[in-house]
């Protein structure tokens, strides 16, 4: 990075990106793909960012802070024309760290390819998989050019068994992941995951803290209750609210692994009918407010239900992280927290 600069497009997450290539490629462009595939020390942007490019030189997403978009976009048109997927690794210098608000320097090792004939069916593979609201991950040989995609509960081929903890931790921490076989070839695990949601019912005090610390985390939050006095845009601006009962929100939500539920109203009436939802579920994440007493009165409710132990054992309850929490935003940094272990695991899980 010698004292070059360039103009960052909006960044775009990467299910975006990849929709906005198909687009070009539907109107007969050429396009080439950027990865960040490694990264040492500091790095404006992390393992498996992107950057799409089209043959008319317009691109989309991120790579950097804005440091090295020139030289990438530059090797993609020639890549465009033609030449072999490149691994580009760049420098970044401590002056140009602190450019983009880092605090030293580091490496970022940047794959560009274009998407041909050789990639063209995992690319359409992840499309499909993001329309169906499904994981994916693809698995791209960085010696051969080669890329597959693999969803969430196939069976990887023998070739790639000894990836599939790799392949799992992709998917679980949200990130791209380097890896380097036996013989020597590297392979880079991107995983494309579909969106975090987080359905809470009860428009009540630690909704209020809660539902902008999710937003802000990721998630497109959902405020469920049927008192139009209490959910208001006055009382949760900017959140998505819906006044209908939670069973009939939850049932037609499609909730996947990518989802968390959260009850705090304390009313069986309102609590019960989103837990009953979500149990049947696949969300990674199931929460309700309430003391021991309240939870045992729960667990009774649910097994007259039909739900056996291990069923209703997936319910946080009392819900959260045990930090001390009294007032409603420490509630909320509770609830977050552990939401936040149950999607990505303890740091000795890594």
């Amino acid at each position: 990075m010698t004292g070059e600069t360039c103009t960052v497009q909006q960044i775009h997450s990467k299910n975006e990106l990849l929709l906005k290539a198909e687009e070009w490629l539907q109107e007969g462009k050429k396009v080439a793909i950027a990865t960040v595939v490694q990264t040492w020390g500091s790095s404006p942007r992390p393992v498996g960012s992107q950057l799409i490019v089209n043959e008319d030189a317009q691109f989309e997403g991120s790579v950097s802070g804005g440091c090295i978009e020139t030289s990438v976009v530059t090797e993609a048109l020639d890549i465009m024309d033609g030449a072999d997927p490149q691994i580009m690794e760049f420098g970044v210098s401590d002056a140009m760290a602190w450019e983009v608000g880092l605090a030293c320097g580091g490496t970022v090792k940047v794959y560009v390819e274009n998407i041909n004939q050789q990639v063209l069916p995992a690319f359409h593979r992840i499309i499909e998989a993001q329309k169906d609201g499904e994981a994916i991950v693809c698995l791209t040989n960085l010696h051969t050019g080669s890329s597959v995609a693999y969803e969430l509960n196939d069976e990887l081929p023998e070739t790639y068994l000894q990836l599939s903890d790799n392949v799992d931790k992709a998917i679980r921490m949200d990130r791209g992941h380097l890896v380097t076989l036996e013989d020597g070839t590297e392979i880079f695990i991107n995983p494309y995951n579909p969106p975090m949601r987080m359905y809470i019912t009860g428009a009540v005090h630690i909704s209020q803290a809660l539902a902008p610390m999710a937003k802000a985390t990721g998630y497109d939050v959902t405020l469920i209750d049927h008192r139009t006095a209490w959910a208001t845009e006055e009382r949760f601006p900017n959140i998505k609210i819906d006044q209908r009962w939670a069973d009939e929100v939850l049932d037609e939500a499609n909730l996947n692994h990518r989802c968390a539920v959260i009850t705090l109203t304390h009313d069986p009436k309102l609590d019960d009918p989103a837990l009953i939802s979500a149990l049947k579920s696949k969300a990674f994440y199931i929460g309700a407010l309430g003391s021991k007493k309240t939870h045992a009165a729960r667990v009774e409710r649910l097994e007259n239900q039909g739900f056996n132990q291990e069923e209703i054992s997936r319910i946080d309850a009392p819900i959260g992280l045990d930090i001390g929490a009294s007032s409603p935003a420490e509630i909320a940094i509770a609830i977050l927290g552990q939401v936040t272990l149950s999607l990505r695991g303890s740091k000795g899980n890594k």
